[in-house]
């Protein structure tokens, strides 16, 4: 049973709100502090879809392919977007700028970091399954799964806190993309041109074993703001408020 019960949003999505807690951070940048503290917050049952979007597109015009500013929409984005219009799957193809306006639009805010891995560390009955080994190989089964698959519609299984396909469905941007790099070269921490390297960052996490954080720090890592893919989405979170 979820911890929580949905909490409809302005509009109408639905939010689930998650307990305050602790998050025992691979950053390796965290491992000489003590477990980050992640306030209460609410998240966004499910990803934001291209129903969703459309209609978002709709009343705001101005992110439209058409008029949206290169600057906030690189070349990608939504590509292959057809019109008006859309179904429940992922939308994908959205750039960080773009991500942060819809969640603005509905009251909120793109995730942390700490808050979508938080929340993407529990399962079905525990808040922290990360140390169970078949866990963690079910969700790096999907990492394996070619790109270029349909995506699913949302709306798979509900984890302890009542959030959905946090795994299985598309990556997902969170608003401190950017600060995740940690040492962006493998070769040395202390080689004056380490920072000019991305993906390679993951090489300086913590809890290797866990495969599936090291490449969504790696992808994360590798963007700019303005970058979008067709396996890249986004849900929204909230602050609680009083």
């Amino acid at each position: 049973m979820a911890l929580a019960s949905a909490l409809l949003g302005l509009a109408g999505a639905a939010y689930v709100a998650l307990p305050a807690g602790t998050l025992n951070s691979v950053l390796a940048r965290d491992t000489d502090r003590e477990p980050t503290r992640v306030a209460a917050f609410q998240m966004r049952e499910t990803p934001v879809t291209r129903n969703e979007f459309s209609h978002f597109l709709s009343t705001h015009p101005e992110w439209q392919a058409s008029r949206a500013p290169q600057a906030f929409a690189g070349a990608g984005y939504l590509h292959h977007w057809a019109g008006a219009g859309g179904d429940d799957t992922p939308v994908t193809e959205v750039s960080w700028f773009a991500a942060q306006a819809y969640c603005e639009s509905e009251g909120g805010r793109l995730p942390t970091w700490y808050e979508w891995e938080y929340a993407a560390a529990a399962d079905a009955t525990r808040a922290d399954a990360r140390g169970d080994p078949a866990w963690l190989a079910r969700i790096l089964g999907w990492y394996a799964r070619p790109a270029n698959r349909a995506l699913p519609a949302v709306g798979g299984s509900a984890n302890v806190y009542g959030v959905r396909d946090l795994h299985g469905v598309v990556w997902e941007w969170v608003d401190d993309f950017n600060a995740l790099l940690v040492n962006a070269d493998s070769r040395s921490a202390s080689d004056p041109d380490r920072l000019k390297f991305c993906g390679a960052g993951a090489i300086d996490l913590q809890d290797r074993q866990n495969y599936a954080v090291l490449m969504r720090v790696a992808l994360l890592s590798s963007l700019s703001a303005a970058d979008s893919t067709g396996s890249l989405g986004f849900r929204c979170a909230r602050e609680v408020k009083p």
